[in-house]
């Protein structure tokens, strides 16, 4: 079975971890960004800080930080990466009712971090939830992509379609 460059299969179809034993530590960065739409209740309390259980976006930084040092206990065939930095911050859109998380993650090491700053914003975005969904349980999180990468083999990347789509 050809596994087609995908590098988590060996040519039999088998889940395999990736072998970069003999690759150079480069610095490399990865950027994902998300949103959660909230309703008007939960929004304004975010903004107020009336949420009864805290500081909801001060919380959902550290779980999102939490998160991608976390992210090779999480997905399967990561590897466990010595990050030098994650940070994880919030903008909000009060028309659209709105909070799009950023997570930006470094690291000196043989692969990439996209995984770890895709979790990052997906930890960070579900804390927000959790810490709020006893005002709203219909909350929808959504549109969690991958902004940017630079460093390794593929060198630098933006995601061109995701950022014409925020226009």
């Amino acid at each position: 079975m050809e596994n087609q460059g995908l590098t988590h299969f060996d040519n039999n179809g088998k889940a395999v971890m990736v072998d970069v034993t003999e690759k150079a530590d480069t610095q490399r960065t990865a950027t994902a960004a998300g949103k959660i739409t909230v309703n008007q209740k939960v929004y304004e309390a975010i903004e107020a800080g009336t949420v009864e259980k805290g500081d909801v976006l001060g919380v959902a930084v550290t779980a999102g930080i939490m998160g991608a040092k976390r992210t090779c206990e999480l997905i399967p065939m990561c590897h466990i990466l010595p990050i030098t930095n994650c940070r994880v911050w919030f903008e909000k859109k009060p028309d659209k009712r709105e909070i799009h998380c950023f997570c930006t993650v470094k690291v000196t090491g043989k692969t990439g971090v996209e995984m770890e700053a895709l979790t990052g914003v997906s930890i960070a975005l579900l804390t927000v939830y959790d810490m709020c969904k006893a005002l709203d349980k219909t909350m929808k999180i959504g549109d969690i992509y991958l902004c940017h990468k630079a460093g390794g083999k593929s060198g630098e990347i933006w995601n061109q379609r995701e950022a014409e789509k925020e226009k």
